[in-house]
């Protein structure tokens, strides 16, 4: 790492361990804002696409003789068919690697997919029975469980949302950095770029670089043009801890060093509570790249320093 005036002018010595203890003493613990909890417009999105097909399937709710006239609807509206795997609450592409076990004893799995997906098959009608009754969703209509089908899709759509909180958490953190970086390229009348490639760099600054994979995405890049140099960063939030940091800070030494030998400096923002039970490994990035910072670090200057 090397030493910066950020450093000296937040009290610390030019020491790479105290340095460190600070990263680690700052490192935010939440950067939620109020839509990490539900995507509100993908959920209305994905219920209104299939509004039609569900109220479809609302006239079979309290059905006697359900299992028949499940398959009379089937018949008469082919289409209802494809909206019966989000009942259970799982995607098409999921539903693309799944197989049922048939037999226990002796492991024969069926295949589900091509119940909904692929065309009229003359087994179609016996499949389509035997997975209505034993998914549950026979009883579900029999019994009156759900009133309709619309609001429980919806209560379906928030429950998989919760799924993508975890990308959210990164997709924050980039949004908070790129924030930062708008306000000050556009201060001091500096380049950036945000999801950038190789391609990306090359035409835009007209700066060739080599990297490590073939399809590395910066999260973003700076062009000074007075220093004639550019700036790529990566920027990542950990809220808990896992081999992932271990693995995405040994990549980012070998990142740096790539970069290093074509006179590109590498900025790696990283922040979150994760880090606590992974200080090895980070403290390890820490002192063989030369810029690491926090969120507190980037908000203090170490950036502009580092780029002006």
């Amino acid at each position: 790492m090397k030493y910066l005036n950020t450093y000296r002018n937040l009290g610390l010595e030019n020491d790479e361990n105290k340095v460190f203890i600070y990263f680690i003493e700052t490192l935010k613990e939440s950067i939620f804002t109020w839509d990490y909890f539900v995507n509100w417009k993908k959920i209305c999105r994905n219920t209104k696409n299939i509004e039609k097909e569900l109220n479809i399937l609302n006239y079979l709710i309290g059905k006697d003789n359900v299992e028949e006239e499940f398959l009379k609807l089937v018949e008469e509206y082919p289409n209802v068919k494809k909206v019966l795997p989000i009942l259970l609450a799982i995607r098409e592409n999921k539903l693309k690697e799944l197989q049922i076990i048939t037999d226990i004893d002796g492991l024969t799995y069926e295949e589900v997919y091509d119940i909904f997906y692929k065309d009229y098959l003359p087994t179609s009608e016996e499949k389509l029975r035997k997975f209505f009754i034993d998914s549950g969703l026979r009883d579900i209509f029999r019994n009156k469980t759900v009133k309709n089908l619309v609001d429980y899709c919806y209560g379906i759509e928030v429950g998989l949302d919760t799924n993508a909180r975890k990308n959210r958490t990164g997709i924050l953190m980039e949004k908070i950095v790129e924030e930062y970086i708008k306000n000050f390229t556009s201060k001091f009348n500096l380049k950036y770029l945000s999801q950038v490639t190789k391609s990306k760099i090359e035409s835009n600054f007209n700066y060739a670089i080599k990297v490590d994979k073939y399809d590395r995405v910066f999260d973003f890049s700076v062009m000074n043009d007075d220093k004639g140099k550019i700036y790529l960063i990566e920027a990542n939030y950990y809220s808990g801890g896992g081999s992932k940091l271990k693995a995405t800070a040994g990549e980012y030494i070998e990142l740096n060093n790539i970069l290093r030998k074509q006179n590109i400096d590498f900025i790696w923002i990283t922040d979150g509570y994760g880090w606590k039970s992974s200080k090895n490994p980070l403290f390890e990035t820490f002192v063989n790249n030369d810029y690491t910072f926090n969120l507190e670090l980037l908000y203090n200057g170490a950036l502009e320093e580092v780029i002006l």
